[in-house]
């Protein structure tokens, strides 16, 4: 006669010894996961090194912090209808005993409501930013029996500028140059931008300089 089965019934109960130990090599997987998976790809760290040697540590990125295309109701950016361009203008000034009409003079381009100028300028020929004076302003062009709006940027003695400048208005802007020194001196302006250039003769630039052009030939007498 054969002897009767002795194995565990199949919907009996797990072993003590055999719960107690899956249970623990489930934690122990879950915590090898959480440590060499998880934490390297979602928060960037790797305390175990096994999201570098596998590579999950470069699937970690930042959030993405949105910043809108407007701050304080003022647009980061825009568009012009006018094209971009540069010019660079040499202007030559007389020393102070020229007169005003030779030592100083007022240059400006026209530009558009909210349309973006980058200029940059120096002096040649002195070394003392105490004898060059420049008033930095603009204003409108209106028609006879118009107000005129006008903005003024900066007032200063110095021998370099650079910036960038936004147009608060439809009109001219730019800068009145004083040579107070005793030597002749070029002002080599650079520009860049969203604006055009003063005919020689008009509001802006009634001194008649030309653009593109070396200093000796900018301001023809």
């Amino acid at each position: 006669m054969s002897e009767p089965n002795r194995s565990s019934p199949p919907n009996a109960p797990m072993r003590r010894g055999r719960l107690v130990a899956a249970t623990l090599g489930s934690l122990a997987l879950a915590a090898l996961i959480v440590l060499g998976a998880i934490l390297p790809a979602e928060f960037n760290r790797d305390p175990l090194g096994l999201g570098r040697l596998s590579g999950l540590s470069r699937l970690w990125a930042p959030e993405d912090r949105v910043v809108g295309g407007e701050a304080a109701g003022v647009a980061r950016v825009r568009e012009y209808d006018a094209p971009f361009r540069t010019d660079v203008i040499e202007i030559p000034l007389g020393d102070f005993l020229a007169g005003a009409d030779r030592s100083e003079l007022e240059y400006k381009v026209r530009m558009r409501k909210d349309a973006t100028l980058i200029y940059s300028w120096e002096v040649v020929g002195t070394d003392e930013p105490r004898d060059f004076h420049f008033d930095q302003h603009g204003h409108t062009t209106p028609k006879p029996g118009e107000a005129m709006t006008v903005a003024t940027h900066r007032q200063a003695f110095g021998l370099k500028q650079h910036g960038a400048l936004t147009a608060p208005f439809d009109g001219i802007q730019g800068w009145q140059f004083s040579n107070s020194s005793e030597k002749p001196v070029v002002v080599k302006l650079r520009l860049a931008g969203f604006y055009e250039l003063v005919p020689p003769g008009q509001a802006g630039n009634e001194a008649g300089v030309i653009a593109n052009v070396p200093a000796d030939r900018a301001r023809p007498r």
